[in-house]
């Protein structure tokens, strides 16, 4: 059963009681927006991330999914990686491929991920000159209020500590305003190494889709959506609020558990 709501400020809720209608759902909503880009557009510019994501955006690779969507004019990007080796194990390029490119038939030129040769800060200079040059021909279009790149769509997980991308609480990261891929060298958590789209790109998107599960959750999505206490940390994902976009979050009930003041539609 779909519980759809909407929050002051920070978008609209889509409240599942299953991941399997989450799965359904995120399906659709992905299909519709890559349908509607293509026939604006010709192409539909995507961002990924790692983590459940792209199990949970498994459907795709099924009927009537597999058929019905126009793989060829998919543009996929990163945003963010990790700075491993392509077939390493932590890396969201090998992720993506694994759980979802290699089972569609995406055109392999159109899949931009990192030089994985690269130290972090070069992989991250290098990724954000191929972004450029992509705007400069539109196949990823440009934001009309900055030189931003607007992603058709960018997909983001949630961990439980609150952040988004590789932008995690009360990094410097969080405060980058010019650069549209940034580096970390000390993540918190493993590995340490990492390219990140900063949260001027994140926030001029067409569309951005939060999508959390789980009670382990639960805090950081309160965090993330209900009205700010004055000791919350510098959460990346309270920061994600496109400028001209759509804001969209996915949340299974336990994910859900503790939020305020959610208004549901009948």
């Amino acid at each position: 059963m779909a519980l759809p709501g909407v929050h002051r400020d920070r978008g609209e809720l889509r409240i599942r009681e299953s991941l399997e209608e989450i799965c359904t759902d995120l399906a659709d909503y992905i299909a519709d927006l890559s349908e509607a880009s293509v026939k604006e557009r010709g192409v539909f510019a995507i961002a990924l991330s790692g983590g459940s994501l792209i199990a949970l955006m498994g459907k795709l690779c099924e009927a009537p999914y597999n058929k019905t969507v126009d793989w060829a004019k998919w543009y996929i990007f990163w945003t963010d990686e990790r700075v491993v080796a392509k077939n390493h194990a932590d890396s969201n390029y090998k992720l993506a491929k694994d759980g979802l490119l290699s089972k569609v038939p995406i055109v392999p030129s159109h899949v931009h991920s990192i030089n994985d040769s690269l130290s972090a800060e070069e992989a991250a200079d290098e990724y954000e000159f191929v972004i450029r040059q992509l705007v400069k021909s539109r196949m990823v279009s440009v934001s009309d209020i900055s030189d931003c790149p607007k992603f058709d769509l960018i997909l983001l997980g949630m961990d439980s500590d609150g952040h988004v991308a590789s932008l995690f609480p009360n990094h410097s990261a969080l405060d980058e305003k010019d650069r549209w891929v940034t580096f970390i060298t000390d993540s918190p958590k493993p590995p340490p190494e990492r390219i990140t789209f900063t949260l001027p790109v994140i926030n001029s998107a067409s569309n951005v889709a939060v999508v959390v599960t789980g009670e382990s959750k639960a805090e950081a999505v309160h965090l993330a959506i209900d009205d700010a206490e004055p000791e919350c940390p510098s959460l990346s994902s309270r920061m994600v609020q496109p400028t001209k976009g759509k804001l969209v979050w996915f949340l299974d009930e336990p994910a859900a558990s503790k939020l305020g003041s959610v208004q549901f539609c009948e």
